[in-house]
């Protein structure tokens, strides 16, 4: 696959995840945002994969890049979704 088709797919589908991520209402957030750590899981070990397959450096820098956003993803996802939680605990200050 040639550069410019692979920057092509990346721009739409990041267009595609905005559009669809704006459109989920508030109530939904914190069920959908389980499933998408468990999803992102999956996608950190897909770039742990192509990060450390060595076919090319712009491979393996991509690779890079996404184990940091995959990374950032699910700590920052876990994060917000056990802030969440706890304010369903009786008593507790979140």
């Amino acid at each position: 696959m040639t550069l410019v088709f692979n920057l092509t797919l990346f721009v739409l589908t990041a267009f595609l995840g905005y559009s669809i991520i704006t459109k989920i209402p508030a109530n939904l957030h914190t069920p959908l945002m389980s499933g998408s750590n468990a999803i992102t899981g999956i996608t950190l070990v897909g770039a742990v994969v192509v990060a450390g397959s060595g076919s090319s450096r712009l491979a393996t820098a991509f690779g890079f890049l996404a184990v940091v956003m995959a990374t950032v993803n699910v700590v920052g996802g876990y994060l917000v979704s056990h802030k969440m939680l706890n304010q369903f605990h009786k008593g507790s200050e979140a």
